[in-house]
């Protein structure tokens, strides 16, 4: 077992605190050095509420299943000696409500785009990715449809 942290600090600073009308913005710290600045997601905050730049939490939830497809896929392509130049995914995750009528991450898809110094054959990147998919520890914990769309 292994414990992984994230801190999430919200202050006022002084700022008005009216019904619906509060900043969003936070900070998010991985570790003491890793910040990133966060918000709500645009569609969330009302009209008339400050909005800063910052990754909103779908965006975060996101990008945890792109990172962690990624770092499984380019382990294994090194494990069969491919090497891979770069990885670009332009990943998109679906906000809608659930089969239980629930606001949910429903579907996120994937497209990586990989360059390699020699390209394997379809079969062998096919491989790569459902081994990622099947090994990345944050697919395996979500109820989320996950499809790769290799590019």
């Amino acid at each position: 077992m292994s414990l992984h942290r994230a801190k999430i600090e919200w202050q006022r600073g002084g700022m008005s605190f009216e019904v619906n009308k509060y900043s969003r913005a936070h900070r998010i710290e991985f570790e003491p050095s890793v910040n990133l600045a966060g918000i709500a997601a645009r569609d969330n905050i009302p009209p008339g509420a400050p909005h800063s730049p910052g990754a909103d939490p779908e965006q975060l939830f996101v990008a945890s299943l792109s990172a962690c497809h990624m770092l499984w896929f380019i382990g294994l392509a090194s494990g069969r000696k491919l090497v891979v130049n770069s990885y670009l995914d332009e990943a998109e995750g679906v906000l809608e409500k659930n089969s239980e009528g629930r606001i949910a991450m429903t579907r996120v898809t994937l497209r990586p785009a990989v360059e390699f110094d020699a390209p394997p054959s379809p079969a062998v990147l096919a491989e790569l990715h459902r081994k990622a998919h099947d090994r990345c520890f944050i697919a395996n914990s979500v109820k989320t449809e996950v499809i790769i769309e290799a590019r």
